[in-house]
């Protein structure tokens, strides 16, 4: 450890040649971004399952957040370079970023307003307010410092610490893909426990907690280092400035339309009057720039569902992976861990493999290469939705009614709906599964065991699913409706279970440690929710005591499980399938994530160096800002698009969103062919020798006129 004699405005510990300071900004950004992706990563299934909000909702709030997160850094940046500094923005807005995680982590409490201790939330309302105003906090906070802690790092060096301090950014982009890749594998796996005062359920308090204690930790190591730091007191930011040089132009240009005004060779030039040639010069290079900027928000329209509509379709999908259960949040880990993967050899070994084939693969070519590839992923899962559509349950609509007959008896039942619409037979312990009916046309049942019949009463309830369980005892038959209480397919992985007791006499049933209560004979109990795996279902009665180990369950089933009767300690079960497994594999996601990290790779790292390399060195921060909008547009896209088409079926809209990304990718095209690369460093020199020539011009006159005087 030794003093840095580098450092003019303070004198920096430092090791191994670079500031101690630094080690707190990467710890600090390290936790920031697993608070931040650890949050973002269950969002999406906390807005369809908690606040039990509609996948539309869901999409549309989860990208107007996501918008929010990179409208603010230009807010940010303003706050830091005009006012407060950058220290004093990360810590004032890390504060209201940790806050924000805290009230959302409160909102997704059960218990906070579940009075009845029923399982759900009595007052779902206050649950949403804290859970807005806890996402706005959030996306101020972490928006704002996106600009400031990397910029922040990048001032602790001196101007001879280039070395380290390009070797500082690796490891800082290091900590942003550690702590993106860690916490999206842990926050669902927090999430998938069960938790609660009251009630247990998945605990998603925990799954937002532990991002707001990382985002407190990494506000305590960032204070920590305070008197470390080098602090650069605000300079003004040159977004201002290139923000009245284009505004100056455009308003002089107005006043000056008449033709009696020569024209000049570029609009901006009307800013002359004003600004320097070096300002104006450099304004046109970035313009230039964010011209080519305008169809890229597509491509982050389609990059950014990853955690919204991918998650919301992985979650009607097998996630076993033999030892491994994969929870829907999980697949976005794919991108994180193939992103690692795909950027050295995408660098070592496809550009060098292009390279040697002749290919001239420009920067913009590359990014439009990213567009198309995006578009492709989205074709691949529109694909795989086609599949998972085929195995979604289909639910009664209103004015219909789905009835299942399950036959607990002993012989052959035959059933007919009248008027004469079905008859069907079903064998003794086995289901007839849902037949759908006009609830207007159904006028009776009827029920035949042999010679025996009987016309149970109706029991019909409108746009509901309900099961007719009857069942032969000596020469009466017994019939009873049972309303199922099913709408939709069992989300995050979970399966419904609910028990018919078949015995003569009342049974106390449990499996896994959940009591369903007292059972009477030929009574259904109501379904209750478990994961995925074999369970142990204990019968008791007075004079019995038995146990069974369950089927393994998989992932979105629902199932009736009658309880037969006890063979010594062993329990006799039936299983009737009331909703089908999800049995397309996650796997099958495989491809259009590794489709989509290969187009992030040429898109996305080739979009900046492209955008620093075209832009002035004092103009880089513009560009940033730029960039940061086509990904808060990309975002505002996808809630414009998915309200505007009205499609019905999720595939249409993966394949809509590829169509118009494929539109826009040539358009791009276009634009890029007619684009011309430019060095702004020459431009840059010849401007300032310009300048000298202009200056030396201005001396002259002055020199003769001297001369002529002396005469």
């Amino acid at each position: 450890l030794r003093l840095n004699s580098h450092c003019h405005s303070c004198l920096q510990p430092s090791c191994f040649g670079y500031p101690i300071s630094i080690f707190f900004i990467v710890i600090n950004e390290f936790c920031e971004r697993f608070s931040y992706y650890g949050m973002r990563a269950v969002l999406v299934l906390y807005f369809k399952y908690f606040l039990n909000w509609a996948d539309s909702l869901s999409t549309t709030i989860y990208h107007t957040f996501l918008a929010l997160c990179y409208l603010t850094p230009i807010l940010g940046a303003l706050i830091a370079d005009s006012w407060l500094g950058k220290f004093k923005t990360i810590v004032s807005l890390s504060i209201v970023y940790t806050i924000g995680q805290t009230i959302l982590s409160i909102s997704s409490i059960n218990d906070l307003t579940d009075t009845n201790r029923d399982g759900t939330p009595d007052h779902i309302a206050v649950h949403v307010v804290l859970s807005v105003v806890g996402l706005i906090l959030i996306a101020l906070g972490t928006g704002g410092i996106k600009p400031c802690v990397s910029a922040f790092g990048g001032d602790q060096f001196s101007d001879d610490q280039e070395k380290q301090r390009t070797r500082f950014f690796s490891i800082f982009y290091l900590s942003i893909n550690a702590g993106s890749l860690i916490s999206t594998i842990v926050t669902p796996i927090l999430r998938g426990q069960e938790c609660g005062i009251h009630s247990k359920q998945r605990c998603y308090p925990l799954a937002f907690g532990v991002p707001a204690a990382l985002m407190a930790v990494s506000l305590m190591v960032f204070i920590i280092g305070s008197g470390m730091y080098k602090k650069v007191q605000p300079q003004g930011n040159i977004m201002i400035e290139v923000s009245k040089c284009v505004g100056f132009a455009i308003k002089n240009r107005f006043r000056h339309r008449s033709k009696e005004f020569p024209k000049r060779e570029h609009w901006l030039d009307w800013a002359s009057e004003k600004y320097s040639k070096q300002l104006i010069a450099q304004t046109k290079m970035v313009l230039k720039v964010l011209f080519l900027y305008i169809p890229l928000p597509m491509f982050w329209a389609l990059f950014d569902q990853q955690g919204s509509r991918w998650t919301l379709q992985a979650t009607n999908m097998d996630g076993n992976f033999g030892a491994i259960q994969i929870q829907p949040d999980q697949m976005q880990t794919a991108n994180s861990i193939l992103i690692i993967v795909m950027v050295p050899v995408v660098d070592t070994v496809i550009y060098p493999l292009i390279k040697k084939c002749g290919i001239n693969f420009t920067p913009l070519r590359k990014i439009a290469v990213g567009m198309f590839l995006a578009s492709l992923a989205f074709v691949a899962a529109a694909l795989v939705q086609v599949q998972v559509d085929k195995t979604l349950p289909v639910f009664p609509a209103a004015g219909q009614a789905q009835i299942k007959v399950i036959n607990l008896g002993s012989a052959n039942a035959a059933v007919q709906f009248q008027p004469g619409l079905k008859n069907v037979t079903v064998e003794p312990h086995e289901a007839v599964n849902y037949m759908i009916f006009k609830t207007s046309e159904l006028s009776g049942v009827s029920v035949m065991f042999g010679n025996e019949a009987a016309n149970p009463r109706m029991d019909l309830l409108d746009g509901k699913r309900q099961t007719l369980a009857v069942k032969n005892v000596g020469t009466t038959i017994v019939a009873e409706w049972l309303h199922d209480n099913i709408t939709s397919k069992p989300g995050e992985g979970n399966n419904l279970i609910r028990f018919i007791n078949n015995m003569d006499q009342p049974i106390n049933v449990s499996m896994a440690g959940t009591h369903f209560g007292s059972l009477p004979s030929l009574s259904a109990s109501n379904y209750t929710i478990f994961s995925g795996g074999s369970k142990t279902i204990t019968a008791n009665a007075s004079s019995f005591s038995c146990e069974v180990s369950s089927k393994t369950f998989g992932f979105g089933s629902a199932y009736t499980i009658v309880t037969n009767g006890c063979s010594g300690n062993s329990l006799n079960t039936t299983y009737v399938e009331d909703v089908p497994p999800n049995t397309v594999h996650m796997g099958w996601q495989i491809p259009q994530y590794f489709i989509l990290t290969c187009a992030e790779v040429v898109f996305s790292v080739t979009g900046l160096e492209f955008s620093y390399s075209q832009a002035p060195s004092n103009m880089k921060s513009v560009l940033q800002a730029g960039w940061l909008l086509t990904v808060a547009v990309g975002n505002i896209i996808v809630l414009i698009v998915a309200g505007a088409s009205k499609l019905s079926e999720q595939w249409a809209e993966y394949v809509l969103f590829a169509a118009l990304l494929l539109v826009l990718c040539f358009i791009f095209a276009v634009m890029a062919y007619f684009y011309t690369y430019v060095d702004p460093n020459e431009i840059e020199a010849q401007l300032d020798e310009d300048e000298k020539k202009q200056a030396k011009k201005d001396k002259d006159p002055e020199k003769e006129g001297e001369a002529v005087s002396r005469m």
